[in-house]
């Protein structure tokens, strides 16, 4: 079985087509990462925004970021299908389940150090806090 690994993918949307082509590219976007053995945890559409330098006669763009879960196959599917979109001025699939993980460890540590620190002075422990997903 595949490993699953957490991607986030970034993609800017032409102006032209409105909201109606940002929900079509997503529900392709949901259709190949289905297809491909993955899922869609979050999308976050962070509207119509203005480019750094003009991308085909366009100078404003609507950006999605999704965070999707699946195996490497999702990625290499994803970048094939979405190249020849037309409306797609740009997509970006970045790895970040590692940077997750040492953001992790790095929380954990911290806290260790605080309720070394509490108990030394003879304070009370910190309550752990539910983790937030």
């Amino acid at each position: 079985m595949p490993e699953s690994r957490q991607y986030e993918l970034v993609y800017v949307v032409a102006p032209d087509g409105g909201e109606d082509a940002v929900n079509a590219l997503h529900t392709e976007v949901e259709e190949i990462v289905s297809g491909a053995g993955g899922r869609i945890e979050k999308t976050d559409n962070w509207g119509s925004r203005r480019l750094a330098y003009e991308i085909g006669k366009h100078r404003e763009g609507t950006y999605v970021v999704e965070l999707i879960e699946g195996p490497g196959e999702v990625v290499n599917e994803l970048d094939r299908k979405l190249k020849v979109r037309e409306n797609l001025l740009r997509h970006l699939v970045v790895r970040v389940d590692e940077d997750l993980k040492k953001a992790q460890r790095a929380r954990g540590n911290r806290l260790s150090r605080v309720q070394r620190r509490r108990a030394a002075r003879g304070l009370p422990p910190i309550p752990a806090a539910p983790p937030t997903d």
